[in-house]
């Protein structure tokens, strides 16, 4: 997929948001957990549902479309660029958001004492 391509599609998605990435974005946003995120990012041939580009950690929210299969090459193609992928599933971003933003925390720790 082109980057133009790419761009727009994002631009689509962040138009739309799943309920589970307005609750995450809304704890991301303005740089509330001491680093800068951006929605719907072009990396690769794909579009990540949050980026930190600092400190190279992608995250994504999956649904139940999402299968093994597909995300573990996904995965592969994000981390190629640098980056460090982490996943939640939707149900656990509504149900457990605490659980999720301290795990994003770990990771963002992780990522500044690399």
């Amino acid at each position: 997929m082109t980057e133009k391509r790419l761009t727009g599609v994002a631009r689509k998605l962040r138009n739309d948001p799943t309920e589970a990435e307005k609750r995450l974005w809304s704890h991301l946003r303005a740089s509330r957990m001491g680093a800068k995120f951006v929605r719907q990012s072009p990396i690769g041939d794909f579009i990540a549902d949050f980026a930190c580009r600092s400190l190279r950690i992608a995250i994504e929210l999956d649904g139940g479309q999402h299968t093994a299969e597909a995300d573990a090459a996904r995965t592969q193609i994000i981390e190629a660029h640098g980056y460090r992928v982490i996943r939640f599933w939707n149900h656990e971003v509504l149900e457990n958001t605490d659980g999720v933003l301290e795990a994003i925390k770990r990771e963002i720790e992780i990522a500044r004492n690399c």
